[in-house]
């Protein structure tokens, strides 16, 4: 006999979240599944990822949300910088017509997000409400963009999420090779000089793996974003000098 399956809590606007050990487990369809429903709004969200919860959902569905275990993070003294990506990232920097803003077109980047093919298919899960709640975060201050541009056009970039000293990555896309990475480079270069040890990735992929990312307990998770969330956070502006936080990294370089 199956075993059945177990409910989701659904949510009213402004209900508090479960326990996180209410999340479905492995043994489950869904393994991270927490809870249904309530709203996209900035105060939420913040109360979302605070507690190590984010929402990821399609179109005709409500909103879900997830928090799994082990959690996929990247330690940023992990980051793994391999030859050919240092290689193009020193041409990068070479080049006058080429540069890393913050902030400077979120919008663009979100977008260019959702619409980028993964597997054969658009980013369905950055749906339009989507779109409106993260940039409803970014108006607020809680949601950042890391922008790759060459000779004024936007190439690449990736948004995240950031609450005091704590980083969630969310999605990147790419118009040029490796103009994704070069983001990605950037934002764990900032990181490093804020002291900003730890950056959410959600899921597992192979991708951020060979990157450097790993997954942890939820326990160990939960446990940083308590040390971190409530302090200070930075002020989003991108100096070059940050660079040299893994460019003289010998570590960072691999083959």
């Amino acid at each position: 006999m199956e075993k059945p399956t177990r409910s989701v809590q659904w949510l009213a606007t402004g209900e508090s979240f479960p326990p996180l050990v209410n999340a479905w487990g492995h043994q489950d369809p869904a393994p991270g599944l927490l809870a249904a429903g309530a709203s996209l709004d900035v105060p939420t969200l913040v109360q979302a990822y605070a507690l190590g919860i984010f929402p990821w959902f399609s179109l005709g569905q409500p909103v879900l949300w997830w928090s799994p275990d082990p959690r996929m993070v990247l330690q940023t003294r992990s980051f793994r910088l391999h030859r050919s990506l240092r290689k193009s990232l020193i041409h990068f920097l070479s080049n006058p017509k080429c540069e890393i803003r913050f902030d400077c077109a979120f919008e663009q980047v979100i977008g260019a997000c959702a619409s980028t093919l993964r597997d054969g298919k658009p980013g369905t899960w950055i749906v339009p409400d989507m779109v409106r709640a993260y940039t409803a975060m970014h108006r607020a201050g809680h949601a950042h963009s890391v922008e790759t541009w060459v000779a004024g056009q936007l190439v690449g970039g990736l948004y995240c999420v950031n609450l005091g000293r704590m980083v969630f990555g969310e999605s990147m896309f790419a118009h040029h090779t490796d103009a994704s990475k070069m983001a990605l480079a950037a934002l764990v270069a900032f990181c490093r000089a804020q002291c900003i040890s730890m950056i959410d990735c959600q899921q597992n992929t192979r991708h951020l793996a060979s990157l450097g990312a790993a997954e942890i307990s939820r326990s160990e998770f939960v446990f940083h974003l308590g040390q971190n969330v409530e302090k200070t956070a930075p002020s989003w502006q991108f100096q070059p000098l940050y660079w040299s936080e893994i460019l003289t990294d010998r570590m960072a370089t691999l083959p």
